[in-house]
């Protein structure tokens, strides 16, 4: 009897963060290591506290993954357990992903990058004045990535006020660009003159899809709503602004954005978008 020939050993990526079960990345990559003949896999793995993420990142390291991405509640604790940083992630202080390079965890952020790319197909960020809602890690990569995309002004919306006010100075030391903190006390009103207004929390998430109290009637059919949600792609934020007229971009063409950069950094092979749109498109069901 011959010999089978046995498939290569897949390179190995995947996504450290809590929860991650809704997510459709790995659906979404494992789509597009196929279409380009990868045999690389990409793995959810749920960290379910922070103070396993120094195993996890560990785990990587021990395991020969090819790259990770690192999400919700993690971006910010899991710097100090990467071997380096980027220029980037030492100004915005937060992590998206890593590469390995010659054994060594080096960390990224493109969050912001995928964000601002997203929204320029809708509208100029030139001289917009952008609110927040939520100021995560995340939401300060986004930040100052917005403000170095030429916002003149941001307003971080947060119930913590260390968190909103740490995160206001991180986005004027970096870019110059003012940025000031509200209070998120119950309903939240959106100052007059906003032009981009964006969740950059988890509300809205399946399953819950836990509505964002805004007073919609603060908010002018003239501002763009963004919401970094995933999974539903049009979540209830969204609904409510495409009901008052307001041009939306949702969380999926951001993940595009920023799954195409990661790709790219891991694969060395400039990805076509329109091989992601149609992988996340089959991922959701669409």
């Amino acid at each position: 009897m011959a010999n089978a020939t046995l498939p290569p050993q897949k390179q190995l990526t995947c996504m450290l963060g809590h929860p991650v079960a809704e997510n459709p990345i790995d659906r979404m990559f494992d789509a597009v290591f196929a279409r380009y003949g990868l045999h690389w896999q990409f793995w959810k793995c749920d960290v379910d506290s922070a103070d396993k993420i120094a195993a996890a990142i560990a785990g990587v390291r021990a395991l020969g993954f090819s790259g990770a991405c690192i999400t919700v509640p993690y971006k910010v604790v899991s710097i100090p357990h990467l071997d380096e940083v980027d220029d980037d992630v030492r100004a915005i202080g937060a992590a998206n992903y890593m590469t390995v390079e010659d054994g060594r965890l080096v960390g990224h952020n493109n969050d912001g990058k995928g964000v601002v790319k997203a929204i320029k197909k809708v509208t100029p960020i030139q001289g917009k004045r952008v609110v927040m809602l939520g100021a995560g890690g995340a939401g300060r990569a986004m930040a100052v990535e917005l403000a170095w995309a030429g916002a003149s002004q941001l307003t971080l919306v947060t119930r913590r006020e260390e968190q909103g006010v740490e995160v206001a100075q991180t986005v004027t030391k970096a870019s110059g660009v003012p940025a000031e903190w509200l209070p998120w006390r119950g309903e939240v009103v959106v100052p007059p003159g906003t032009d981009i207004l964006m969740n950059a929390t988890h509300l809205g998430c399946a399953p819950a899809l836990e509505p964002v109290p805004v007073a919609w009637d603060s908010v002018p059919a003239a501002t763009t709503v963004v919401d970094v949600i995933t999974n539903p792609r049009i979540t209830p934020f969204l609904q409510a602004a495409r009901s008052k007229g307001c041009p939306i971009v949702d969380g999926v063409e951001m993940l595009v954005q920023l799954a195409m950069q990661i790709f790219q950094a891991w694969t060395g092979i400039e990805p076509d978008e329109t091989v992601f749109q149609r992988a996340v498109a089959q991922a959701l069901g669409e």
